[in-house]
Order: C-alpha cells, then structure tokens, then sequence
C-alpha cells in the first residue's frame, strides 16, 4: 500500500469524525460575539505554538473575563508559555479594539458585511494585527466560513510535499506563494475527492493523532 492509498484508508476511518467536528464549526457563528472572538483570539495565538495549549490560555482568559475585558498586561502573563506571548497579548487586545463598537463586541455584524469568504479572509488579512493568510483560514475554517481554504502550517507543509502536491517547503510564505500552494491543495482535493476542509483536518489528525480545531 502506497502512502496515497494509506491516507485514504485513514479518512475511511475518520471521516465521520472529521465531518462531525466541521459541523460543530459552524454552529460557531450563530453564538456570541465573544465566542466568536475567542476563535480570532485562539488563532492569533497559534504560530509556532501548540494548538491545544492555545486553547487552553483562551478557554482561562475567557473564564476570568480578560479576554473581553483585560488590558495587554494583564492578559501577558497568560501567554507566557506560548511563542511570541507578549506580541500575541498586544494583537489580542488590538484585535477587540477593532470589533468595539460603543462598548460592545460586534465581530459577528462585521462578519456578515461579506458575502465572499474570500473578500473577508482579505479584510482580516489587511485590518488585524497578527493574523496572516494562514491565521485567517484557520479563523474562517472554525466559524464555518473556511471549506475552500488551505490552513497552511507545517504539518499540512510536510503532507503536501509527501504526497507531491509541492515540490519543496518554502522558508517563507508570501500572499503569492500562499494562493499558489493552495491552489495546488484545492486541486488535489479534487484528485482523491475529499474536501478541502475534509483534507485540512485528515492531514492534520494524521500528523497530530487529533482532530482538534
């Protein structure tokens, strides 16, 4: 059995978990602002960091109401233990700034502004602080707006360059060489014929042993 072949007997296998867990995604959008906050807060912590220890800083300062309410120092120390956590707690509360709208959260009503997904990933590309093509995707994906995105980190990197999708991993990543490595996922989503978002996640468990978010 070739790694091909065995990757799709994996998604044999996880498929209904994998499906499970995007339709939980996009329930995401019809909860609280906060809620949805707490995704962009969680994705903004992600880079060069654990994605389980992530939410767990996000699942605590959401408990103590930091999140919504604490200024950069106090949510700092939360972040310790991840990558970048002082830049990270400056980018969280920048971020909330921006959705403040007469004291209150209003991520959700920006949000359905955009008819086009991919007009939006733009914005929150160009508008927030921390969050990159990547960071995007992976926001849009856990609110149920991200089926036609890539999530390119280095776990997704390495299987695409596995199963030749690229024939090397850049160093770095421009918008250019982002939409490009996607397109070539898109493209080999169609060949196996699992969703993009489907294949997101199965690359992922296959490198992590969890779907996860």
């Amino acid at each position: 059995m070739n790694s091909l072949e065995r990757l799709i007997e994996i998604y044999k296998v996880r498929r209904d978990e994998i499906q499970r867990r995007l339709s939980e995604f996009k329930k995401i959008l019809s909860e609280s602002n906060r809620r949805i906050f707490a995704e962009l807060a969680f994705c903004i912590c992600t880079p060069q960091s654990k994605a389980k220890n992530c939410w767990e800083i996000i699942s605590s300062l959401m408990k103590n109401g930091l999140l919504f309410n604490g200024n950069e120092e106090q949510i700092k120390p939360f972040l310790n233990s991840i990558r970048f956590g002082e830049n990270k707690a400056k980018y969280i509360v920048n971020a909330r700034r921006l959705f403040t709208e007469d004291d209150t959260l209003k991520i959700k009503e920006k949000i359905q502004l955009f008819n086009d997904p991919f007009k939006l990933r733009e914005w929150l590309v160009e508008n927030i602080l921390g969050i990159g093509m990547k960071e995007a995707s992976h926001f849009l994906r856990n609110i149920g707006l991200g089926k036609d995105f890539a999530i390119l980190d280095r776990h997704i990197l390495k299987n695409l360059k596995e199963f030749n999708v690229i024939k090397d991993i850049p160093k770095s990543i421009s918008k250019k060489v982002y939409l490009d490595i996607e397109n070539k996922m898109r493209e080999f989503s169609k060949q196996i014929n699992i969703p993009m978002d489907e294949l997101d996640l199965l690359l992922w468990s296959k490198e992590t042993g969890i779907i996860f978010k």
